[in-house]
This record gives structure tokens, sequence and C-alpha cells, in this order.
């Protein structure tokens, strides 16, 4: 048709390299630690950018994963068949080593160059990302059974993505899924009802339910019971060591609002067979090593989120008029594009640091640090994440609310990570017992940002009232949140201070610490460099 032709549109944000094109998380990398991985990740970037990588993250949440209950004779095979666009996003992650290699890498920096991957990949399709990040994080909790590690580990950390259905020891790599939470407790996993049975061999029979089974596909799984001497944690395998199916039934998957390529369900079971790891009664002690590890992949796939809604904003704007000017040279657009943009590049130096904190392992002092700062992070990055990719995504318009932009996809996945592994009001509940608990870490937590004093006086006051508030205990949970904002802020602001572009660390000052922002984003005070800060963010497409 003549009246169709195509003009002031946007091309495709394809073809690029995904690492490459950040100049904040290639500067983190090195920095971190992980300068060993920079040629893999601009590998691993490109095969992101491409136009392939980016159909298969469309394709797998278009055709979500189906359970088959029953073969068409009527056996019972609970079995969830995935669309193969789905099959290559975990091909790949698994290739790259996202799911283990920290625990077979030698080299200092193998969480840094990790986290790294993982936020890299996740901005093709998030989605896939739980079960990735369920097979990291399983590895330190088994190490309280050795004879269970031993067996378990060189399956988790193969590099060779086997899907089959069929039992762990006869296939080229294994899965690995949890299952906490029941329907009448929730976060309160010590409300679990599920029981577990010493069998006269030193295993474990488990009778129960789980009202959230996360990557139910998954070759083994971790699963909290109450056994004889209390709340236990257990490994569950898909399969028994006879080879036979272990009685785990999938009774239906979630309809999720978003992460609509992953699979999550409800699952019950009666008599499956199970391994102790560590002592009963230890359970939640014994897991939280592994729920640690995903709640720091909570805030790197929040950050990539974020950064991938940045990415797709800033290009939109760099390639759209309104008005007789760029959309990007707008000063009211450019204030919005830049604030986000302040509010990504503290995410990615934060969550770099932290994945830092968990290469240090013998360094009591920074286990100390992360224990501390994964909780602080987790509430903080998760809880702006919706408003930042909303603005993000009002950026584009009429064009960023229909699905052939990922934004919508963006947008429904960005709540996620504040409810998974610990919503907003656990998450500060479990900084205050962490202080509690150990109060070296508050000192800890204050030498992490004194390590920016005299930088900024915005930064040296916001400090002090943070000072007053750690030691007011009056009325303590109920100011839980507004103490854990200040010390994400805080910490945020130091890590800017240190290692930002200073446009964006004088912006997130004045904006963040100073209170010379609004509530919305789009506010940074008269002054602000923002065209710098844009320019930064905005990825080039060659």
């Amino acid at each position: 048709m003549p009246t169709h032709d195509v003009f002031n549109q946007p091309p495709p944000l394809e073809g690029y390299d995904v690492f490459g094109a950040d100049a904040v998380l290639a500067d983190g990398v090195q920095r971190e630690g992980a300068a060993h991985a920079v040629d893999e990740l601009h590998a691993l970037g490109t095969l992101a950018g491409s136009p392939d990588a980016i159909q298969w993250g469309f394709t797998a949440n278009a055709f979500p994963p189906v359970l088959r209950t029953h073969d068409r004779y009527g056996n019972r095979i609970d079995e969830i068949t995935y669309h193969p666009a789905y099959h290559e996003l975990m091909r790949v992650a698994v290739a790259n080593g996202l799911h283990a290699t920290p625990w077979t890498d030698p080299r200092p920096g193998a969480h840094v160059a990790r986290a790294a991957g993982f936020f890299v990949w996740s901005q093709v399709e998030a989605g896939h990302g739980c079960p990735i990040s369920m097979t990291y994080a399983v590895v330190p909790a088994l190490q309280a059974n050795e004879a269970v590690t031993d067996e378990w580990l060189p399956r988790l950390a193969s590099r060779d993505y086997d899907p089959a259905n069929r039992p762990a020891s006869e296939k080229r790599g294994a899965i690995a899924g949890m299952a906490m939470t029941e329907k009448q407790g929730g976060s309160d996993v010590r409300a679990n009802t599920t029981r577990a049975a010493p069998a006269a061999d030193g295993t474990y029979r488990l009778t129960g339910h789980k009202w959230f089974c996360s990557a139910p596909a998954s070759d083994m799984f971790l699963m909290l019971a109450q056994a004889p001497d209390g709340l236990s944690c257990f490994q569950v395998p898909r399969y028994t060591p006879e080879g036979e199916r272990n009685p785990i039934r999938i009774q239906r998957l979630k309809d999720k609002l978003g992460n609509r390529s992953n699979a999550s369900g409800e699952i019950e079971f009666e008599g499956a067979w199970g391994r102790l790891i560590g002592d009963e009664g230890r359970g939640v002690r014994t897991i939280i090593e592994m729920v640690n590890h995903t709640r720091l992949d909570c805030v790197i796939g929040a950050s990539a989120t974020l950064r991938q809604a940045v990415a797709q904003a800033t290009h939109h704007c760099a390639h759209r008029a309104a008005f007789g000017h760029a959309l990007i040279d707008q000063p009211l657009m450019t204030n919005v594009l830049a604030d986000v943009a302040v509010e990504s590049e503290a995410a990615t130096i934060l969550m770099l640091r932290l994945a830092r904190a968990y290469d240090a392992r013998d360094d009591e002092s920074e286990a100390t640090f992360r224990r501390l700062a994964t909780a602080v992070g987790k509430y903080w990055v998760n809880k702006r994440l919706p408003h930042a990719v909303g603005e993000a995504l009002e950026c584009l318009g009429g064009n960023g609310y229909v699905e052939e932009s990922i934004m919508p996809r963006l947008f429904r996945e960005s709540p996620l990570n504040g409810i998974w592994e610990g919503s907003g009001n656990v998450m500060c509940l479990d900084v205050l017992r962490a202080m509690a608990r150990e109060p070296e870490s508050v000192e800890v937590f204050r030498a992490e940002l004194d390590l920016a004093a005299g930088a900024d006086p915005r930064f040296d006051a916001a400090r002090r009232e943070l000072d007053n508030e750690l030691t007011d205990l009056d009325a303590i949970e109920h100011r839980a949140r507004r103490l854990v904002e200040r010390m994400a802020l805080l910490l945020e602001g130091s890590l800017v201070l240190r290692h930002a572009h200073p446009a964006v660390a004088d912006a997130f000052c004045a904006s963040r610490l100073g209170r010379d922002g609004g509530l919305a984003f789009g506010t940074l005070p008269r002054g602000t460099d923002v065209r710098t800060i844009v320019e930064r963010a905005r990825p080039k497409v060659a």
C-alpha cells in the first residue's frame, strides 16, 4: 500500500554484544577480579544480542511448558514438555557454566564471572534462569552430606545439558530444583507439615505437599520436612537409586503473572525416597546456604532486567523523533532516561560487589558482609525494579505496551525476584536478625561505607543519619523498611562514588542521598550531566 511507508521507527536492538555494550559491567568484571573471563563474556554477549537468541526468548514465552500427568494408557508419568526454544536457552546457559562453574573453577573471581554471565544471558530471557539458579545454589547446601556431594556434584557441574526424563545416573548432566513452601505456611517454613520417616537403611521416606516447587522437571530437589528431631533438609531425586520413579506427583503448574517459560508446580508425594542433608532439626540452617546464593541471583536477575529495560528505552529514544527532535535530545525525556540509567548502574555495581564477597570463601569479614549485604541488596534492587521498568516502558509509548517489544515481558517479570526467596518484609526482618545475631556485621557494613568517606558531603551527611538509625532500637521492626532502604542507598552510594562515572555519582548523591529529587523517575536536579549518563547507558549497535 502506498500509505504504508515505515519511517521514524527505531531499528531492532539486535546484532550487538550485550556484554561489550555495557561499560558498567565490563569495567566491573575487571575491577572485581574476573578479567580472565572477558573473552568468554564477549562471546556470550554476542550470542545474547543475536536475532536467533532474542527469538528464543520470545518463543519460549509464547509457548509455555505443558504438564502431562498420564500417558495415553492411563499410566502416571508427570512429565513437563517445553518448547525447543527453552531447551536452547538452557543449553547455552549450561554450556557456559552459569549453573555451576564457581564450584569447579579454581580461578579467582569465579562467582563474579558467573554473575556477569548470568546477568548477560538473563537479558535474553529470565524464566529459564530459575533452574540454572537452583542448580548453582544447591551445591553449598549439599556439602553438608559428603556422600551426596560426591555422587551429585559431577552431574550438576556437567556442561552438557540433558533434559531427558530418566535416572540421573544415565544422563550426561543434571539440574536441581527446590520445594520448601507449603499451602499453610508460605515464608513461615517452620509451619511445614511434610513428614520424613527414617528407614532402616538410614534414608527417609517423605510424605506431604509443596505449594511451590521450583523447576519441577529437575533431576533432584532440596526439600524441608519434619523429621523426628524437627524440621530438616532432604535431597530427593526424581528417580530412586534403583532407577524407579520417585513417587513425586506434579498436580498442576502455576499460571503465573510472568516467568512464563519456566514451570513452577504444586507437588504431592507419599513415601518419596530422600537423604538427610545436615543434621535433623537443622533444616533451615542447612538450606539457608542455598537460599543465600539464590538471593544473590535475585539481585543479579533484577539488575539484568533493569539493564535490558534501560537499553531498550535509550535505543528507542535515540532513533525516534517527536515534535521536531529526537526523543533522546528532549530535556524531560533525557532526565527520565538518565534517572533510570543511574538506578541501573548502581544496581549493576552492587551485584558485582556482592558476587566478589562470595568469591572470598576464606575471608570471615567478607562472609559477614555478604550475609547482611545480600539481604539489603535483594530488598532494595527488587523494590526499585517495577517502578524503573515501568518508566522505561513508558519511554516507548504505545510501542512499549505491545508484545512485539520485550517491554511487557520485562514488566511482568519485574515483581518476581522481590517475592522469590523472601518478600520485602521477610528480607527486612532478615536484616534485623542478621544484625542482632552478628553485631559485628554492622561494623563490617559500616567499614564498606567508609571506603567512600569524604568523597561527597551529601554521602557523609546521609552516613551520619544512618548511624543514628542503627543505634535507635525503638520500634525497630516497624521502621525496618526505612532502615534497610537507607542501608541500601548508602551501600550503593559508597560503591557508585568509588566506581561509577562522576556524572552518575553526582546524580546519585543529589537525588538519592541529598534528597534533591522527586518520588518519580525523571526528577534529577537542574545541572545534572544527563547527556553523559544517557550516552554511557545507551548500547551502540553497528
